[in-house]
């Protein structure tokens, strides 16, 4: 089973009749920021970093607006610390 039709069941099963299909470059996009998040700032900001997504995007944000500043805010935080290891 693909992504694809694994959020097609989800969406069936929580009958989100509203919302269009997700598509791969839909997926890739969420995927993105799951990594960024998990890498950045820690494993579990992954799904709660999407989870924020979600809830912006069902609020009105533009999906690919969101996701950018949110990877660059997780990306930011890597530099943050990195800058940090140079302090007394």
């Amino acid at each position: 089973m693909t992504l694809v039709e694994w959020s097609e069941l989800v969406r069936a099963e929580l009958e989100l009749t509203g919302t269009d299909p997700l598509r791969k470059p839909d997926v890739d996009r969420v995927l993105d920021l799951a990594r960024d998040a998990a890498h950045s700032v820690a494993r579990p900001a992954a799904p709660l970093t999407t989870y924020l997504l979600g809830v912006a995007v069902g609020q009105g944000a533009d999906p690919d607006e969101a996701a950018e500043l949110l990877s660059r805010l997780a990306l930011a935080q890597v530099k943050e610390e990195d800058g940090k290891d140079g302090e007394g």
